[in-house]
This record gives C-alpha cells, structure tokens and sequence, in this order.
C-alpha cells in the first residue's frame, strides 16, 4: 500500500510505502529505549526508570541532582551524537551507493572519511592552536578535495573504477597519516590518534547542534533528489534517454556524500562501515523506494552507532572502547561476506 506527501505546494512529492513507514516508527521506538538505556550505563549508577524520568522531565523533585546533572550534560550529549553521527554517515552511503552503483561503497572505504581525517590529523599536528576553530572546516575541505581527485582520476570510466582508486586513494592516505603521527609531537600525536579511533566520549551540546544543523539540511536535498536516485539506478543511458542531467545529478549527490561523511567526521572521527552496513540492513528490513530507504538507512545508522558506543562503554568497563573500535570489529567480517556474497551473484 502507497502514500503520497506532496509539499511546498506540491513541488516536492514523496511517495512512502506503509510497510516502510511502520518500520521508520518501529525503529524510532527502539532509538528512544536504546537512548534511556545509553544514560543509565556509566560509572555512575543509574537505573532505566529515573534516566527516562530525567529525559522526560517527570518528578524534578525526586530527582538527585547529580544524576540529573550527568545525564544532561554528558550521557544525553554522547547519545544524541552518536545517534545523529550515525544517520549522517548511513545517508552519506546510501548517497554513495546509489551514485556509483555499487552496492559495496562506503565512505570509510574509498578514501572520503580518510581525507576528512588527514586534514584534521595536519591540523592536530602542525597548528594546534586551531584545532578546535577549524576542524569542521579542515575535514569538510579534505574530504571533498579527495573526492574531487578520485572523481577526476575517474573520468568517464565505470562506476566501480571510483570504487578501486577510491580504495588506493584510501591507502595512501592512511600511510601519510601513519607517518605525521610517528614524527609529529607527542602530546598532538595522541590527541590526533584518540580522534582517529573514533569516540563520542567528549561531545557536547555544541556539537549536537552542528550535527543537527547538517542532518537536517542533507535530509531535506536527498529526499529532493529521491525520484532522480531511482532513474539514476537504471543506468546512465536509460537515465539521460528518460531526460535527467546526469552529469549535475551525481554531482549533487557525491557533494551530499562528502559531506555528510566529512562533518561526521569532523565531530566523532571516521568510524567505518556504518555507511556500508546501514543501507545493506535497510534494505534488508523492507525494499522501497529512494525516499523510503534514505529514511531507513539513516534510522539504521543512527541506531548502530548508538550500540557501538553503549557496548564500547559497558564490556570492558571501566575501560571504554571507541565506538568506532566497535564498529570496525563487527564491520570488517560483515565486508568480507558481503564481498563474498556480492562476488558469488
């Protein structure tokens, strides 16, 4: 069964199946426990019901104001970031995948998130004093400039040549990164490597904010550009025959991709696989269209990293492991069978 939304006076129209709709609402439920769960885990004890009475504001009386104080300003800030992290780069995936047409493209994977993360890295290392002013800036500019040579080193070639110099690209960078922290300072070098391992330990309210801000807008221009994902699928001769700009259609949405990937980055580090895994799931939850799926993915995503980090925080505790730790444990062997798998079709 089908539905329409039709906006802005009907310039933009969505359609969502139900079935789709029912799972977004499903896993919106399942956010929100897994969000009072991740603020009663922590050093500090506190139990599932005075963390949802805290969230939601009940009984301020009854409340210790020492718990009060950590959930909103350290465990709900943590959470809110890993969860809005998470849809950035699942969309930032999604984005990718559809662009390049292959199901096993990942910003993680062909050297986006590894640009954005050089050009932190440098600043870390060589002007630390701008660190905390530029970073956002310094991720975005690297990750689109290394997309911007993959893309050029592409040409006109197969969608999977932007995979495989992606990949090289990737490689390169990590061995550039490798070399700025062993001859850099000490201190800068340790700073650089506790953003690279991908945690959301230390965000803040400023931080949700940023990462508000940009879901919202990449959101709203990737489901504008929902009905051109789906021609863009069928491939470029059917795409420019059926009348879409392709040339300006991909653009769009690899700028989309970067820099979704990049800001993320930006803020939590590059945690990888998210944007390989999220649509793969989502996918697998129900099969709709563009619209439908870019919603899903980013749920999903969401979703992920906000078990990466609840996980990373409890099993080991007191010791805490980076959710982007996490997620490369569980990431690596899923690639490798989804590689496996996509090889054997």
């Amino acid at each position: 069964m089908l539905f329409t939304l039709r906006l802005f006076k009907q310039g933009l129209s969505l359609q969502f199946v139900t079935l789709a709709v029912l799972w977004c609402f499903i896993l919106l439920a399942i956010l929100f426990i897994t969000l009072a769960v991740s603020a009663t885990t922590g050093s500090y004890p506190l139990s599932l019901h005075d963390s949802v009475s805290t969230l939601l504001g009940q009984n301020q009386w009854l409340i210790d104001s020492q718990a009060s104080l950590i959930v909103w300003e350290f465990r709900l800030p943590r959470s809110l970031v890993a969860i809005l992290s998470g849809a950035l780069f699942g969309l930032s995936g999604a984005l990718l995948q559809n662009m390049t047409r292959n199901p096993l493209a990942d910003p993680s994977l062909v050297g986006i998130s590894q640009g954005a993360a050089l050009a932190v890295v440098i600043l870390t290392i060589v002007f630390p004093e701008y660190i905390d002013t530029w970073r956002e800036i310094a991720a975005f500019s690297g990750a689109i400039f290394v997309a911007m040579i993959i893309q050029l080193l592409r040409g006109k070639g197969h969608p999977l040549k932007f995979i495989l110099l992606g990949i090289g690209v990737a490689a390169f960078i990590s061995a550039i990164i490798s070399t700025l922290l062993t001859y850099g300072d000490i201190q800068s070098a340790m700073d650089a490597l506790s953003w690279l391992a991908g945690s959301v330990h230390s965000a803040s309210w400023h931080d949700v904010s940023i990462l508000s801000i940009a879901l919202f807008i990449v959101c709203c221009i990737a489901l504008y550009q929902a009905r051109t994902m789906s021609v863009i699928g069928l491939g470029d001769e059917v795409a420019i025959g059926l009348g879409t700009n392709l040339k300006k259609v991909m653009l769009i949405q690899l700028t989309l991709s970067v820099a979704a990937a990049a800001i993320a980055t930006a803020v939590v580090g590059p945690i990888g696989f998210i944007g390989l895994l999220a649509p793969h799931l989502a996918r697998n939850i129900v099969r709709s269209g563009p619209a439908n799926h870019l919603i899903l993915t980013a749920l999903v995503g969401a979703l992920l990293v906000l078990v990466a980090d609840i996980i990373g925080k409890t099993v080991f505790a007191p010791t805490q492991l980076a959710a982007g730790l996490v997620t490369s444990l569980i990431g690596a062997p899923l690639f490798a069978y989804l590689l496996i798998k996509n090889n054997h079709k």
